[in-house]
């Protein structure tokens, strides 16, 4: 039984990041400075790239990287509607104009013959999510991105530590966006990280960041105007030391879920998770569970208020990009995306950290079970 709020998320802190931050706080160097260069250079050995730049969140982060690209007004960036964190909203923060393609229906990736539909004369670049941990098919997007000398953006938010033909994501795109709010592995409250092997880029990256405390009286603005973007010093201590402790608390959350698999076979019509071909490894962003074709949008959201009301916090993965008002205005219309609206109008996520306990998990997926059943549509529902 539940004696309080069970949530959807909570960040693995340990007293070494608590030492971290201290130790800036006590420090005169709170603004971008060595532990700011520290986590970058940490965090792109660990995706095996040359550069990390950090930022004050990954929708900055591809904001900064679609500027140095010189992608703007006039050009498109094809992009999936379905993800978490929807950074994707930079494309129009910066001008261009953002087209949607539909998603595999298994993986909730984008599907490469969609993407390839969807190229114009105006697209200038793929951007390309690693949907919920799940690497999206990086060998066809590469092909269909270099056959149409296409930019490739990896959005890799949901899927720190998960691997593609044995390597780590991060490292298929031109650059890779991460961003570190919650409810990801690795969070320092906000943050952001762009990794890439392009030192120009690189270089172009951290001039719109912003300007370090000890350039502003000696770097001259050039044709481009910088960002106040970066990161400062106690987030890039946070996020750097859990860097450092990534396997451990990755290994933490496999235990969970495993508790979670264990459990959710009592359900009827359960399907193993989808892993799809040359993918090696998938550290899941949210535990999500898929509800069965018989429920629809308004039972799913029944069944997250009766989860609310025994203290359980759960949530819809996302609200289709292509719905919101802002694409809806672009002539965005329900219908466009079948694949991506059947998905998201009947998924889940339930609480999913280290913090939850074997008792926590079976209560919360029998009050799901039990909440599937009050509705009236059975107990069918499936990973």
């Amino acid at each position: 039984m539940s004696e309080g709020w069970i949530p959807l998320s909570d960040p693995d802190i340990s007293l070494l990041e608590l030492e971290a931050v201290a130790d800036v706080l006590q420090s005169p160097r709170l603004s971008q400075g060595p532990a700011v260069a520290a986590f970058e250079s940490g965090f792109a050995a660990y995706t095996d790239r040359k550069h990390g730049v950090a930022t004050a969140s990954g929708t900055l982060g591809l904001l900064l990287a679609l500027k140095a690209m010189g992608i703007g007004p006039g050009d498109e960036v094809i992009a999936s509607p379905y993800s978490w964190h929807q950074i994707a909203h930079a494309i129009a923060l910066a001008g261009a104009t953002p087209v949607f393609a539909d998603i595999d229906y298994w993986s909730g990736t984008l599907a490469p013959d969609k993407v390839e539909a969807k190229i114009t004369p105006h697209t200038r670049a793929i951007l390309a999510g690693n949907t919920n941990g799940h690497p999206a098919p990086w060998s066809a997007l590469r092909d269909i991105a270099t056959r149409h000398g296409l930019r490739l953006i990896e959005d890799s938010t949901e899927a720190i530590g998960s691997t593609y033909q044995g390597r780590r994501v991060g490292g298929f795109g031109d650059v890779a966006i991460f961003d570190f709010s919650q409810p990801g592995p690795l969070t320092c409250g906000e943050g952001g990280m762009v990794v890439t092997d392009d030192a120009d880029l690189a270089s172009t990256l951290r001039y719109l960041r912003s300007r370090k405390l000890d350039d502003r009286f000696s770097i001259v603005i050039g044709g481009m105007l910088p960002y106040q973007a970066g990161m400062n010093e106690m987030t890039a201590a946070l996020g750097l030391t859990q860097l450092q402790r990534i396997d451990q608390i990755l290994d933490r959350r496999k235990g969970i879920e495993q508790l979670y698999y264990d459990y959710v076979k009592s359900f009827e019509g359960l399907k193993d998770p989808y892993i799809g071909p040359d993918v090696t490894e998938v550290h899941w962003f949210l535990y999500l569970v898929h509800l069965g074709t018989r429920f629809t949008k308004s039972s799913r959201d029944a069944i997250v208020n009766d989860l609310a009301t025994e203290k359980i916090e759960a949530a819809a993965y996302c609200q289709p990009q292509h719905l919101q008002a802002f694409y809806t205005n672009l002539g965005y219309r329900k219908g466009d995306f079948k694949v991506t609206e059947k998905v998201a109008d009947r998924i889940i996520a339930l609480p999913f950290h280290a913090h939850l306990s074997e008792d926590q998990i079976g209560f919360i997926v029998q009050t799901a079970k039990d909440a599937s059943i009050n509705i009236g549509a059975g107990s069918a529902i499936y990973l």
